[in-house]
């Protein structure tokens, strides 16, 4: 049985009642360990059952009609992508899951149309599914803004200094469906890896199988009451901070045998930065020399073998 991280839960609602209390927590909470878990995120619970429950019904679909839905050359970025697809970088063997990706809804003519494709929508087999969908976004995205209000006092940087380059983010909500594990499987439900985007927000991390890599090299359980959402720093954040947050390593392991027999779902939404934004250092660091996100994203999405 692994050990549990020491991440004390922290009430979302300390940002506008004492920023700097907030950011202080936060803060020790990311350098530490890169992870987060928030209490009292006032997110509706008529909001997140009613993704939960389209996004059962969905993978409950027959998998020929699951397969209509996804989009060919569109690296799993909106739309199905079917199970053992997705692989960890550095790994041999394809994750034990199936996702669909949301993405941010964007008016016709918005100037990155051409970047962010349009979503792709299950209307006439889930009508249910798209303002299930559109409502969690929306409210993750503002969950998001105030995660990232107290790192920017953390860093030293003015409140709001998220608030633009977040602004139109190519910000991805997914929905993950992790099947019964069959016996003597060799992979794992998620491999080892780190997120790519600036912060990752996860419901649905209640279900055991959630472990962080410790700067000791020890794997450690995230600690996730029921009702809370995990955030994790990601790459983009990272660099953005010269490795003052880090982007820890994570993963989620096969259950127990007793447990193997059960689904497991969860919904992480990744927060990204808009396309354009130019992720410099606070402080300069020759190792991390500037980069778009655009660019980031599409050097990662080849690595985890989704172009």
């Amino acid at each position: 049985m692994s050990t549990r991280a020491d991440i004390k839960p922290i009430a979302l609602s300390l940002v506008e009642a004492d920023l700097d209390e907030a950011a202080a927590r936060f803060g020790d909470s990311f350098r530490r360990t890169g992870f987060a878990v928030v209490e009292g995120h006032g997110i509706a619970p008529e909001v997140i059952e009613g993704a939960w429950e389209a996004a059962r019904r969905f993978f409950a679909l027959p998998d020929a009609v699951k397969r209509r839905y996804h989009l060919p050359g569109g690296a799993g970025q909106r739309g199905y992508t079917a199970f053992g697809v997705e692989t960890a970088k550095g790994a041999s063997l394809s994750d034990l899951k199936e996702f669909w990706h949301v993405g941010r809804d964007l008016p016709a003519g918005h100037r990155f149309c051409a970047i962010m494709a349009p979503n792709i929508w299950p209307d006439e087999v889930l009508p249910e599914f798209r303002p299930a969908m559109q409502a969690l976004f929306a409210a993750l995205g503002d969950a998001g803004l105030k995660v990232l209000k107290a790192i920017a006092v953390h860093l030293g940087q003015r409140a709001d200094f998220f608030e633009s380059p977040v602004a139109d983010g190519n910000s991805i909500l997914r929905l993950l469906h992790y099947p019964p594990v069959t016996q003597g499987a060799d992979a794992v439900r998620a491999g080892a890896h780190e997120d790519i985007n600036v912060i990752t927000l996860l419901l649905g991390a209640e279900e055991a199988g959630l472990q962080l890599l410790s700067r000791q090299g020890e794997w450690l359980e995230v600690p996730a009451p029921e009702g809370s959402l995990v955030v994790n720093v990601g790459d983009m954040l990272q660099r953005q901070t010269g490795g003052q947050l880090p982007s820890t390593t994570h993963r989620v392991v096969n259950p127990a045998p007793e447990r193997r027999h059960l689904p497991r779902y969860s919904m992480p939404y990744f927060l990204h930065y808009r396309p354009d934004w130019l992720i410099e250092p606070f402080v300069p660091n020759a190792e991390m020399p500037p980069i778009t996100a655009h660019d980031f994203l599409l050097q990662r999405l080849a690595e985890i073998k989704l172009t």
